[in-house]
């Protein structure tokens, strides 16, 4: 699984960022479901993507922060 580069998030447009938060958070879903039958190759995956799930979060929030004033 790749992860997300900071630069990477930043370029994204606003549209962009929500559509890759459903795919990502679609993603987790899955590998959870996938971890809770049986392990998956690596458990470590969860934590990324949950971390970078966050990072695309942040940055929605500041661009809407920013739009705001």
């Amino acid at each position: 699984m790749k992860r997300i580069a900071k630069e990477e998030i930043r370029e994204m447009s606003l549209a962009d960022l929500v559509e890759r938060i459903e795919r990502e958070e679609t993603i987790l879903t899955q590998k959870k479901f996938a971890h809770a039958v049986s392990m998956i190759e690596n458990p470590l995956e969860l934590r990324w993507i949950r971390r970078d799930i966050a990072r695309l979060k942040t940055e929605l929030t500041k661009r809407k922060k920013e739009t705001k004033q």
